[in-house]
Formats: C-alpha cells, structure tokens, sequence
C-alpha cells in the first residue's frame, strides 16, 4: 500500500527531499471549468466587460499563480519553471469557459500542483472580472489533466 509522501515516520509533516533525484523533463497540465450565463460568456468573447480583457488578465493571473505555488501550498517545493501557459477554450453550448494549464522545468519534482494552481487561479480571476453581471459563475472540475517525467511516470487522465 502507497503511503503519503508528506508525512515522516512519526505522522509530523514534511516537505519530500527530493536531492537525491536526478534532474528530469516534468510536465504536468491541469483544467477547470468556469460556467456562466450566456450573456456573461458573450460579453467575455466580444471583450465589453468594463474591466477589459478577462481572458488575458487571467492568462497573466494563472501564470503568476504557477510562479506562487510554494508559497500558497506549504510543503511545495520552490521551482525554477521553464514554462506556464495557459489555454481557454470556450463552449457557447454549455456556457462556460474550459481552462488549461501546462507547466514545464527541468527539475527533480513534478510540477502539478503549479498547474492545478493556475488553473484555479484563472478561474477566479474570471470570476472576479465578471462578477458585477454575474454572481453565479461556477468553478469546477479542477483537475490533473495529464503529467509525464519523474519515478512515477506517465498520468492521462481519460
């Protein structure tokens, strides 16, 4: 049975010595979905929110996010990134906005959590954009996409 990696002996917490590992390609990408009124989706697409471009402030929010991770999540290491970008996809059908985040270093830890932070964080930035003409919006679904590098191998969500 797997045992949790962020814990020692005694049960006390504790950030994973990752010296000893060889220095590895990681990639790791995350989403979310930010659902909306309709009407909120097109205001977004046709750029006449009066806060201005909501999907490139939260391209920016959820790079800054990935760069934050360690110091919003305690037992994340600090990481030299390589790359974040972040990807939005929107469903006029469903009326939402799908998020993609995909993080990239060459590094000796995986960097999932960088990309399931900002994936979260530009959900919230869409949120806050568009709060004024929409208080339901909905974040959900976040998620690892995929990962690959590292002991544990490749992950693809299906």
């Amino acid at each position: 049975m797997k045992k949790l990696s962020h814990f020692d002996e005694q049960g006390a917490a504790r950030m994973v010595d990752v010296s000893a590992k060889a220095i590895t390609s990681r990639e790791a990408a995350a989403g979310a979905r930010v659902t909306m009124k309709a009407s909120t989706l097109k205001l977004i697409l046709d750029r006449k929110l009066s806060k201005g471009d909501v999907l490139g402030v939260a391209r920016i929010a959820g790079i800054m996010a990935a760069k934050k991770t360690p110091d919003l999540i305690p037992l994340c290491h600090p990481l030299n990134l390589s790359s974040v970008e972040i990807s939005f996809e929107p469903d006029r059908g469903a009326s939402c906005i799908h998020v993609t985040a995909t993080v990239r270093l060459a590094g000796r830890t995986g960097v999932e959590m960088e990309a399931l932070t900002a994936a979260a964080v530009a959900g919230l930035t869409v949120y806050d954009m568009c709060k004024a003409v929409d208080k339901e919006i909905t974040i959900s679904d976040i998620r690892l996409l995929k990962k690959s590098g590292g002991k544990s191998g490749a992950f693809a969500r299906k």
